[in-house]
């Protein structure tokens, strides 16, 4: 696959600081895998908007950046900016729609509060908006607008988020911020002082074993479309594998956060033959 300058940087920020989803672009086609790493890039620069800024309002103008930058790629005026010149090819190729680039960044304003999600619901709406979304754009890129193969993105994608978060109980906690549903802390007695202090609890555990239920049910139903959508395009949903790994990673450790060991490098052989079986 030849590679412009602009989508050869995409690949190198995925492959550094999103590795698991830059193991599942190797499996997407030649001919979409450029525009799934620019969209995988782009979430990239959206994502870690909280982490780079050091007050809530730089945040809201980076992100209003971005809208800006988007804006300029349907008006013919992109930026000089590689993930955006990226992006470029990607919406050309692929009639990409600008409000669900710009409903992505909308979604990242919530990571600029500190509050918690007040319920499990909410917390899958949050994780539906984020990565669920972008999951979406990628199966529009390799399914053609197959509405079943968008849910099962979108399903896939929110299971990601949802376990990736329950990984992150640490991070966050180091900074006192908190995705675990308040309804769950409130339901198992979840102390936010040892939480924040990285000291495990059956409570905290047991609220981490109902995100990571809702994740699996969740894998469940986008398997159950399968059926649905072009054996080709399943590639996209590979990623559904990866979140296995990572909830078998924290049901050994019976669910604390706090133990969950640093991830294992993809198994490349078995995700080949689980993709040339059409299998997520």
């Amino acid at each position: 696959m030849s590679l412009t300058k602009s989508e050869a940087y995409c690949l190198n920020e995925v492959r550094q600081h999103d590795h698991d989803r830059y193991v599942t672009a190797l499996f997407i086609p030649p001919d979409c895998r450029a525009a799934v790493l620019a969209l995988y890039a782009f979430n990239l620069e959206i994502a870690r908007t909280r982490e780079i800024v050091s007050e809530p309002l730089l945040g809201q103008i980076r992100l209003q950046w971005w809208r800006e930058s988007i804006e300029s790629l349907y008006t013919g005026t992109p930026r000089e900016h590689p993930v955006v010149l990226a992006l470029q090819s990607a919406i050309h190729t692929h009639d990409l729609p600008s409000d669900h680039l710009n409903a992505l960044i909308d979604a990242r304003e919530a990571d600029l509060e500190d509050t918690p999600p007040p319920d499990l619901g909410a917390l899958e709406v949050y994780a539906r908006s984020t990565s669920g979304e972008l999951l979406a754009l990628v199966m529009h890129c390799l399914a053609n607008g197959n509405a079943m193969a968008a849910e099962a993105g979108r399903d896939v994608g929110t299971a990601w988020a949802i376990v990736g978060l329950a990984r992150a109980v640490g991070f966050h906690a180091q900074t006192q911020r908190l995705y675990i549903p308040e309804d769950l802390l409130c339901e198992y007695e979840v102390e936010r002082r040892k939480l924040f202090d990285l000291k495990s609890s059956p409570g905290l555990n047991r609220a981490i074993e109902a995100m990571v239920t809702r994740a699996e049910n969740l894998l469940s139903d986008a398997r159950a479309r399968s059926g649905g959508i072009p054996k080709l395009a399943r590639r996209g949903l590979i990623l559904a594998r990866m979140v296995d790994r990572h909830i078998a990673a924290i049901r050994k450790v019976g669910y604390d956060p706090f133990a969950i060991p640093p991830a294992r490098p993809a198994p490349l052989l078995r995700l080949t033959l689980q993709t040339w079986r059409g299998r997520y």
